[in-house]
C-alpha cells in the first residue's frame, strides 16, 4: 500500500496473440481499477521463456502487448505500464523468495503438471519455479489485489503462503495480496472444445478468437463454434458450447443471461452465432484501430517502456532493499 491508496498488479505474457479470453477475463477490466488503486501492469517477458521462444517474435510481441494494454484503455498517466525484464528487481526478489518456498508446494501446482505434459522435452527449472517469479512480481509492489482468472488463483494462493511465512520471521515485510476475480467472463472457453479454456497457444485457430482478428475472421470462427443438437439458447452446465457463447455475448453487450434467452427465443443457433460474432467484432474495432496507431510509432512505445520501467523500479527498489536488509545483506550507500 502506498499511503492510503491500495495497490493492484497484473501481468500478461507476450508469448502469443492475445485472445478475447485475455481481454474479457482481464485486460478489459484493468482500466477501471486505476480509479481505485495504484496500478502496475506488466508485460511479463521473463515468464514467457519457460517455453522456447523465437527471439524476434518475443521482441515483436512485447511491443504488441504494451500497445494492446494502451489500446484497451490503459492510460499511461494513470497506470504504470512496463516490461518485466527492464526492472531487474523482479528476478532478484524471485531468487530470495525461492529460499522461502517449499519444493512440495511447487510440485503441487496444476499449471506445472499441465505444461510439463505439453512440453515433455523441456521440463526446465524455470517452469517449476514460475510461481515464485509470479510471487515476486506481486510482492515487489506490496500489492493488495491481483486480478486473476481461475487458472491463476492457485499461484496467488501460493504467493500468500510465501508472504505469510516470511512475515512470521520478519514481521510486516510483505503485504499479503488478495486475488480479485472478474465479475463476468472470468473464464472464456474454446470454441472447438467448450469444456477447455480458450488458449492463445491452441493449435486449432478456429478454437480461438484473437483481439486482432478482422471482422470476417471473427464471424467465421463463431459460425463454426461447437454447440449441441438441441437448438435451444439456454445457459446450463449441460450446454457448455451455448453457455460459453452466451457468456461472450453477455460480456460484449452487457445483457444478462435471461435477457439473452428472451432475445433469441425461437431462433436457431445460426442467428445466435452471427449475433455473437458481430457484437464481438464491433466491440473490438476501436481497440484494433487504436492498436494500429500505437504500433505505427515505435519510438513512442519505447519511450513508454523506459518511463514505465523507471517508475516501477522506484517502487520495486524500496521493497527489495528492505528485504535484503532484513536478511542481513550488507548495504553500503
Amino acid at each position: 500500500m502506498f499511503g492510503e491508496q491500495k495497490v493492484c498488479f497484473s501481468g500478461v505474457q507476450p508469448s502469443g496473440n492475445l485472445t478475447i479470453g485475455n481481454y474479457l477475463g482481464a485486460i478489459k477490466n484493468f482500466a477501471e481499477y486505476s480509479e481505485k488503486y495504484k496500478t502496475f501492469y506488466c508485460v511479463v517477458d521473463e515468464h514467457a521463456i519457460t517455453v522456447r521462444q523465437n527471439p524476434a517474435d518475443l521482441r515483436r510481441r512485447t511491443y504488441e502487448t504494451l500497445a494492446l494494454y494502451m489500446a484497451c484503455g490503459l492510460d499511461p498517466e494513470k497506470n504504470t505500464l512496463y516490461v518485466q525484464s527492464m526492472v531487474h528487481e523482479h528476478a532478484e526478489l524471485a531468487w530470495l523468495l525461492n529460499c522461502f518456498t517449499m519444493f512440495g508446494e511447487l510440485s503441487r501446482m496444476t499449471q506445472f503438471k499441465d505444461k510439463s505434459a505439453k512440453h515433455a522435452d523441456n521440463i526446465n527449472a524455470g517452469l517449476f519455479t514460475y510461481p515464485v517469479l509470479m510471487a515476486a512480481d506481486i510482492l515487489l509492489f506490496q500489492t493488495d489485489v491481483v486480478p486473476v482468472g481461475i487458472d491463476q488463483k492457485q499461484h496467488v494462493e501460493l504467493c500468500r503462503d510465501i508472504a505469510n511465512r516470511i512475515n512470521q520471521i520478519y514481521p510486516d515485510m510483505f503485504t499479503v495480496p488478495e486475488p480479485m476475480m472478474a465479475k463476468s467472463g472470468k473464464k472464456i472457453m474454446s470454441l472447438a472444445e467448450p469444456t477447455k479454456k480458450m488458449s492463445k497457444s491452441d493449435e486449432n485457430a478456429n478454437a480461438v478468437v484473437y483481439i486482432l482478428d478482422d471482422k470476417d475472421t471473427i464471424i467465421r470462427k463463431f459460425k463454426r463454434a461447437v454447440t449441441d443438437s438441441e437448438a435451444e439458447i439456454r445457459f446450463s452446465e449441460d450446454k457448455p458450447g451455448v453457455s460459453n457463447l452466451m457468456t461472450i455475448y453477455s460480456c460484449f453487450t452487457g445483457k444478462n443471461y435471461d435477457e439473452i434467452e428472451r432475445e433469441f427465443a425461437g431462433k436457431g443457433y445460426g442467428d445466435f452465432k452471427l449475433a455473437v460474432g458481430e457484437a464481438t467484432a464491433d466491440s473490438l474495432a476501436p481497440v484494433q484501430a487504436r492498436f494500429a496507431e500505437l504500433m505505427a510509432d515505435k519510438a513512442a512505445l519505447e519511450a513508454q517502456m523506459k518511463r514505465g520501467a523507471e517508475e516501477a523500479s522506484y517502487y520495486a527498489r524500496r521493497t527489495l532493499s528492505k528485504f535484503q536488509k532484513k536478511l542481513g545483506f550488507v548495504q553500503i550507500r
